[in-house]
C-alpha cells in the first residue's frame, strides 16, 4: 500500500528548496578540539562593531547587515548601505530569513522579515587581519523561492578546510524578482535578489580582512538556485572583480527567464493582487503587507517544478548563462562544477509521495517534452529502469535539465580558464525520511551532496565510508578556494578539463576509491539532447 506523506513533511524533505534543519550532531571524525587561545569576538565593520561567538576551532558572526532593510519606498529598489550603529552589535544569532512562500516550505517557527539582508561569517582559528585566509561566499539554493543562509552550518568547511566561509541571505520570490517597468526608472526589471548578492560581495570585499579573510581570494559558490546565481555572476557586468573563482553545484543555469516572459507573468501577478492601474501600480504594490507577497511570479520550470528568479536581457544580466557560454562570453576564472548522478529522482519521489501514485510514463513525458515525448521514450525505455516509470522519467529529466546543460557550460568555459568537473555518485547518500518511502531509491539525488560539505540535518548520519568521502570533498573544495585548483598530493589527482570537454575528464565522487571518468556525455545521452529542443 503506498505511503501518503503530509505536504509539510515533504517540504522538509524536498531538497529542491534546500530547507534542511541545522543539525547539532557531529561525527567523531569531524569533532573540534577546544580552542585554548581565546580570540577576540569583536570585529569592526564599515557600519560598526559586531560581537560573534568563539567556538571550538573557529569564530562565528551571525546576522550581520550588509545592506539596509529594503522596506517602504526601498521595496523593489537596489540595496543600499546599512545605517551605521553605535556600540557593539550582537552577532551571536542568525538574522531573519527573507520573506518566502511557507506553503512550499514551512518555516517551522524561524523568523522571516523584509529586513533580511544579512550574512554570517565563519572564520577559522588563526585567521587574523595579518594572517588572512581565502574566502568562500556561499549562495543558498531553494529555487529563488525559499531557503536561508543559516541552514548551512560551515563548521567543517571552516575548521577542516582552514578557509573563511560567508553565507548570504538575499531577497526571494516576488520581493526579489518581480519584473515590472513601473518599479524601476532604468529598465533593469527584476533581479533585486541578484543585486543583493552583489551588495554582499562588495561588503565582503570591503570588510572581510578584519575577520581574517583575504579580499583578493574570494570564491563564489552555490548549489541549485545558488549555482544558477553563480552562473549569473559569471555574466553580470556588476559582479566583475568581486571574485577570483567559482563553484557551481547542480545548477540548471539555462532555466532562467527572458525579459518578455518575466514582465508578462509579473503583470498577471500584480493584477491578481489588485494592483491594476499602470499609473498607480508601484504605489499599490509597495503599500501591500509583506504577507500578501509570500507567493511568487513563476517564470520558468521543468517537469512539475516552477521557479521565479533572475531576468535575462536586462542591464544587470544581459544574457542567459548558456548563451554566454556558447559565445565564450563569461568571466575567465577557475571553475569547479558538477552535478549529481540522479538529480531528478528526489523531485519525482516527492510527486509520488504527495499523490500516492505517478501519472502514466507517456503522460509525464508528454507534459515535459511535448512532441519529442516519443523520441525520449525510445531513448529512456522502461525496461532499462526495472519497468518503473519514476526512475525512467527522472533519468530523462536529469540528463536534459541538469547533466547535459552543465556539460555544455563546461565546454563553453574550458577554453578560457581552468575548469574542474565532477559527478557526485554516492547512490546510497542519506536522504530525509519521507523520501525513503518512495517505491524506488532516490540515489545520488539533488542536494544530497550538501551534507558532505555542511553540517545539515534531516537525514540519517553518514556511515564511515561516507565520512571519508566528506573529508575528501571538503579537502578538494577548500583547496580550490585557496589556490584555484582542487589538486592535492594526499588525494587522487583531479585533472583539469581539456579544451575538448565533451567527456571530461571528470572526477566521480563516490565511496571507496575515487575515479576519473571520460564518458559523462555518452552516459547522459547528450548527443541526443543536443538534437532536440529543451524541455518546456
Amino acid at each position: 500500500m503506498p505511503h501518503r506523506v503530509t505536504r509539510k513533511r515533504l517540504a522538509l524533505a524536498a531538497a529542491s528548496v534546500i530547507s534542511l534543519a541545522v543539525s547539532s550532531a557531529c561525527h567523531s571524525d569531524h569533532s573540534l578540539t577546544p580552542d585554548k587561545d581565546v580570540e577576540r569576538a569583536v570585529v569592526q565593520t564599515s557600519a560598526g562593531e559586531v560581537r560573534g561567538t568563539v567556538e571550538p576551532g573557529l569564530r562565528v558572526f551571525r546576522g550581520i547587515p550588509y545592506a539596509a532593510a529594503p522596506v517602504g519606498p526601498m521595496r523593489w529598489q537596489p540595496p543600499r548601505a546599512p545605517a551605521p550603529w553605535a556600540g557593539v552589535r550582537d552577532a551571536t544569532k542568525p538574522g531573519a530569513r527573507c520573506i518566502q512562500d511557507v506553503r512550499r516550505d514551512p518555516d517551522f517557527g524561524r523568523a522571516a522579515s523584509e529586513d533580511c539582508l544579512n550574512l554570517n561569517v565563519w572564520t577559522p582559528r588563526g585567521a587574523t587581519p595579518s594572517r588572512q585566509k581565502a574566502v568562500m561566499v556561499w549562495i543558498h539554493g531553494g529555487g529563488f523561492l525559499n531557503g536561508s543562509a543559516d541552514i548551512y552550518d560551515a563548521h567543517w568547511m571552516t575548521s577542516q578546510g582552514d578557509i573563511v566561509v560567508v553565507t548570504v541571505n538575499y531577497r526571494l520570490g516576488a520581493l526579489g524578482f518581480l519584473a515590472l517597468d513601473a518599479l524601476t526608472r532604468d529598465g533593469d526589471v527584476g533581479n533585486y535578489g541578484l543585486a543583493d548578492q552583489q551588495a554582499a560581495l562588495r561588503w565582503v570585499h570591503d570588510n572581510i580582512a578584519n575577520f581574517g579573510g583575504d579580499p583578493d581570494k574570494v570564491t563564489i559558490a552555490g548549489e541549485s538556485a545558488g549555482a544558477m546565481s553563480v552562473c549569473d555572476h559569471l555574466v553580470a557586468p556588476g559582479s566583475a572583480g568581486l571574485y577570483r573563482s567559482a563553484i557551481l553545484q547542480s545548477g540548471p543555469c539555462q532555466v532562467q527567464a527572458d525579459r518578455a516572459t518575466a514582465v508578462r507573468v509579473s503583470g498577471e501577478y500584480s493584477r491578481g493582487l489588485g494592483c491594476v492601474e499602470p499609473a498607480t501600480v508601484a504605489v499599490c504594490l509597495r503599500g501591500l503587507p509583506a504577507s500578501r507577497l509570500q507567493s511568487a511570479p513563476l517564470y520558468v520550470g521543468f517537469g512539475d517544478d516552477r521557479l521565479t528568479g533572475p531576468v535575462t536581457g536586462t542591464p544587470r544580466l544581459p544574457q542567459n548563462p548558456l548563451t554566454a557560454a556558447a559565445r565564450r562570453d563569461m568571466a575567465r576564472v577557475p571553475v569547479l562544477i558538477g552535478t549529481n548522478g540522479d538529480e531528478f529522482t528526489m523531485f519525482v519521489a516527492v510527486q509520488y509521495l504527495q499523490n500516492s501514485t505517478l501519472p502514466p510514463y507517456r503522460q509525464m513525458l508528454q507534459k515535459t517534452f511535448g512532441h519529442d515525448a516519443a523520441a525520449v521514450a525510445a531513448h529512456y525505455p522502461l525496461d532499462r529502469n526495472g519497468g518503473q516509470a519514476g526512475p525512467a522519467y527522472a533519468a530523462a529529466v536529469t540528463d536534459s535539465v541538469f547533466a547535459c546543460p552543465t556539460n555544455r557550460l563546461v565546454a563553453g568555459l574550458a577554453p578560457g580558464a581552468p575548469v574542474y568537473a565532477y559527478e557526485f555518485n554516492d547512490r546510497t547518500a542519506p536522504a530525509p525520511d519521507p523520501l525513503r518511502r518512495a517505491p524506488f531509491p532516490v540515489g545520488a539525488s539533488h542536494s544530497l551532496e550538501l551534507r558532505y560539505l555542511f553540517n545539515v540535518g534531516g537525514a540519517p548520519p553518514l556511515n564511515p565510508a561516507q565520512w571519508k568521502l566528506a573529508d575528501e570533498m571538503i579537502a578538494y573544495w577548500s583547496e580550490f578556494v585557496k589556490t584555484g585548483s582542487p589538486s592535492l598530493s594526499a588525494q587522487p589527482d583531479w585533472p583539469q578539463v581539456g579544451v575538448d570537454a565533451a567527456n571530461g575528464p571528470m572526477l566521480s565522487l563516490q565511496t571507496g576509491a575515487l575515479s576519473i571518468t571520460t564518458d559523462f556525455a555518452d552516459r547522459h545521452q547528450c548527443a541526443f539532447w543536443a538534437s532536440i529542443p529543451g524541455p518546456r
